[in-house]
């Protein structure tokens, strides 16, 4: 049988001081953390659908939370896809039926950037063409968060009762000559201009009715019920 081989370390500030140990000793290295994006694409390996299907967006809308979320959208389609033979007695009939597997998608936030909430959005208007995705608000949809939990399925958005909603419009600051105002000042009204624009499309609201609310005062609050009435949402759990 082979001889152990020894180690030995020297190190200051608390580690280990000219202290021999064996291999069996020696301690085993931390794996590394496991970030979302790989245990989606761990789950690919297996041939059945994934069973965790449930992404959350909690916390500050930014660029590290648009990119995992959009990703976790599509990497979730493509992993629920399901493809059924339409008539599996007939061998000579090789047409079949794909479908997807659907999503729920949880939203509690504060809101955030108005650019990565679009990056998010669009994710989500081109995963539910044909997986549904189930949009769930709970404890608070404010600002960017009400967009995304209108963009859910119609029919398939959720509320909880408890949930608060909050809509205002873009808010910017700037400094600099006249001209550099103007031009982040027709940046701004773009961006808010697009926001009416697709809230109107995501729920019963017109663009008239938006510009109206948000012109009334900085910040409207609405409850779990008003949220429903407005098309932002469809039930309430």
């Amino acid at each position: 049988m082979a001889k152990k081989r020894k180690l030995t370390r020297s190190y200051k500030l608390g580690k280990f001081e000219n202290e021999d140990i064996t291999e069996e000793e020696k301690p085993a290295a931390e794996p590394p953390p496991l970030d979302l994006s790989q245990f989606l694409l761990m789950n690919d390996v297996n041939p059945e659908p994934a069973k965790l299907r449930l992404i959350g967006l909690y916390g500050e809308v930014n660029e590290d939370r648009a990119a995992e979320t959009a990703f976790s959208l599509m990497a979730l389609k493509a992993m629920g896809r399901r493809e059924t033979k339409l008539n599996p007695d007939d061998p000579k009939c090789d047409k079949t039926e794909v479908t997807y597997d659907p999503i729920d998608f949880v939203v509690s936030t504060w809101g955030g950037s108005a650019a990565d909430m679009f990056s998010i959005y669009d994710t989500m208007r081109s995963v539910r063409e044909d997986c549904e995705i189930k949009t769930i608000g709970l404890g608070k949809v404010m600002s960017a968060g009400v967009l995304l939990l209108a963009a859910g399925t119609k029919g398939s958005r959720q509320i909880g009762q408890n949930c608060r909603l909050m809509l205002h419009g873009v808010t910017s600051g700037q400094h600099g000559n006249l001209t550099d105002l103007e031009n982040e000042m027709a940046e701004a009204q773009w961006t808010q201009d697009r926001l009416v624009h697709c809230l109107s499309k995501e729920s019963n609201m017109t663009k008239r009715y938006i510009k109206k609310l948000l012109d009334k005062r900085m910040n409207v609050y609405l409850t779990a019920e008003e949220a429903v009435d407005l098309g932002i949402a469809d039930e309430i759990i």
